[in-house]
């Protein structure tokens, strides 16, 4: 099983996105993910050790900690936004 934990600032901009179709959309990546943590894309540079999982028009950034079996979900941003 793993663990999954959300940051202060993902839950904030989820909170703010008020269309309903596009929470669900989230959700159910959210869902992917914690079922197979490395779907996401491995991020390099300044992003080293994160993974990023896109749902039009925005990217779900979070960690995966293997060791530990923890998904730290760290932001909800919008592509055009890097």
């Amino acid at each position: 099983m793993v663990d999954v934990s959300f940051e202060n600032s993902f839950k904030k901009t989820f909170s703010k996105i008020n269309d309903e179709l596009l929470k669900l959309k989230i959700k159910k990546q959210i869902k992917k993910i914690v079922k197979t943590p490395n779907i996401g894309k491995p991020m390099r540079n300044v992003r080293k050790g994160t993974r990023e999982v896109y749902v039009s028009p925005f990217r779900i950034s979070y960690i995966f900690l293997d060791v530990k079996k923890e998904i730290i979900f760290l932001e909800i941003y919008h592509k055009d936004k890097q």
